[in-house]
């Protein structure tokens, strides 16, 4: 702290408003009471093991460099608890405040169906640039927001401009437990993403978090440039919302990063997948992940074929490493306008069950080109195939076999093993019909969100589990990658 900075106690059980707050024993009560105080950079704001408010608790005022205010639970006991069903629209807000770390708490935010709800909303509007926000260690749970928006749920991150140009510079998102919440799990805001208002957000970190049961989209960072997706555990995605969702997806940004994951169990077959590149995005890098379960399939790379000042399309997008089981529906969906699509290295099991589309090219005001599936492992127990989008069916696509709007989906030195129907040409492929899967160990570490306990352990038995089995089915030590952002020579050009 600094040689000004002053603890805040609070405590909704034994607090008094009329206290000064300096110590346990003369703590206040109520969060009301916090919002008179002008914080200053190095205050805590320090909330008593054990304490229940139905009332939200709001940061407006910024830390400094080496100086952020702190706000944590203090003592012994259970989480410090904030209920705001019925109350207010966010558990935990920081409005236009940077410097800001907030920790150890539980948030609900239940209540009648009706607009949106938070857990923690991370607000930014027409500030410029803020700096070093953290929210860490939390446990989100029922929140019951609205499906009919995805700017809602547990954590919302947003920068808005319309007067002067924002973004985050330093946003660490890591180690919450993200449970029963609509619409989304951990969603990212901006408007400042169309080639004359690119102002992206730099140094997001999106990682070690665990949701489950989320209504619509797991994790969605967008209008950034470098973000980092790590290490987070996404199950039961796309539970109640309608429309298009995956578990884990960007969408107007550069160079991020999504490694590490494990996205499971999403539901349905709008999308559906467990990942997803998506468009007015360039260089996206979806690597070392595990994708099982996901109705829709493993990996959607999408984006209308209409270029224009809010689009770039859909440039580079880098599928590698992965490791996908028993996805369905569409393994991997090749839509739209994309271009220059790597998808290399990857390892995927059908069940014996399985009828699904292991590559598919679908439609979306044009057609992918410019796509290279190369020295990828198709091991298939059941069956397989491969074509372009001939009709719709509900939230199912018709395929022909073929690519003929794009020839330049080019397969080279895969292996197929199994039964695969309409295969792709590949002069350098191995081809193998008859296939028996091993018995190998699939029993991922699971979480029970209920009980928060023990979940550090679980983060670390977690990643050991991941970086085993990714060497095993890719047959050599997993090294992770490190991010980047883009350089002058590639910004984005003005429109």
């Amino acid at each position: 702290m600094g040689a000004n900075a002053r603890p805040y106690h609070l405590d909704a059980v034994d607090g008094n408003d009329a206290n000064d707050a300096l110590l346990p024993g003369t703590a206040w009560r109520s969060l009301a009471r916090l919002r008179e105080a002008k914080l200053e950079p190095g205050d805590q704001v320090l909330l008593a093991a054990g304490s229940v408010w139905r009332e939200p608790l709001v940061v407006t005022r910024s830390g400094r460099k080496n100086l952020p205010i702190i706000v944590r639970a203090a003592g012994i006991g259970a989480r410090p608890r904030i209920e705001a069903g019925g109350i207010s629209q966010y558990g935990v807000a920081v409005l236009n405040a940077e410097y800001v770390e907030v920790s150890g708490l539980e948030v609900t935010n239940d209540g009648p169906p009706g607009g949106p709800r938070y857990g923690v909303l991370i607000s930014q509007r027409d500030v410029g640039v803020a700096r070093n926000i953290a929210v860490r260690d939390m446990y989100i749970h029922d929140v019951r927001g609205t499906n009919e928006r995805k700017d809602n749920g547990g954590i919302v991150f947003q920068a808005l401009g319309g007067k002067r140009a924002t973004r985050f510079h330093g946003l660490t998102i890591e180690r919450n437990i993200i449970w029963r919440v609509d619409r989304s799990g951990i969603a990212g805001i901006s408007d400042q993403v169309t080639l004359d208002r690119w102002f992206p957000g730099e140094r997001v970190v999106i990682r070690d978090n665990y949701l489950e049961d989320i209504g619509g989209d797991g994790i969605v960072p967008r209008g950034t440039d470098g973000a980092l997706v790590e290490h987070n555990i996404v199950r039961y995605a796309a539970s109640r919302a309608p429309g298009y969702n995956v578990a884990i997806w960007q969408w107007s940004t550069d160079n991020t990063l999504i490694q590490l994951n494990e996205a499971a169990f999403t539901q349905g077959r709008w999308d559906g997948q467990g990942f997803d590149a998506d468009f007015n995005s360039r260089r996206t890098t979806i690597a070392h992940n595990f994708s099982h379960d996901n109705e829709g399939g493993f990996v959607l790379i999408c984006s209308p074929g209409r270029i224009g000042p809010d689009n770039v399309g859909n440039q580079r997008t880098l599928v590698r490493g992965n490791v996908s089981r028993h996805d369905g529906a569409r393994v991997i969906q090749l839509a739209g306008g994309i271009s220059h699509a790597r998808i290399e290295g990857n390892v995927i099991h059908l069940g014996g069950q399985q009828d699904v589309a292991m590559v598919a090219a679908t439609q979306w005001q044009g057609w992918p080109s410019d796509v290279k599936i190369a020295n990828n492992l198709f091991a298939v127990a059941g069956v397989a195939r491969y074509g372009h989008e001939t009709g719709r069916d509900g939230p199912d696509y018709i395929l022909g076999p073929g690519f003929p709007h794009s020839p330049s989906i080019l397969f080279e030195g895969n292996r197929f093993l199994g039964l695969h129907l309409d295969p792709p040409e590949d002069p350098r492929g191995i081809w193998q019909a008859q296939y028996q899967p091993a018995t190998v160990d699939w029993a991922v570490p699971t979480f029970d969100p209920s009980r928060a306990e023990g979940f550090d352990a679980f983060l670390t038995a977690h990643r050991d589990w991941m970086m085993a089995m990714l060497a095993r089915e890719l047959g050599q030590p997993v090294q992770l990658l490190a991010t980047r952002r883009s350089t002058w020579i590639e910004a984005r050009p003005r429109s």
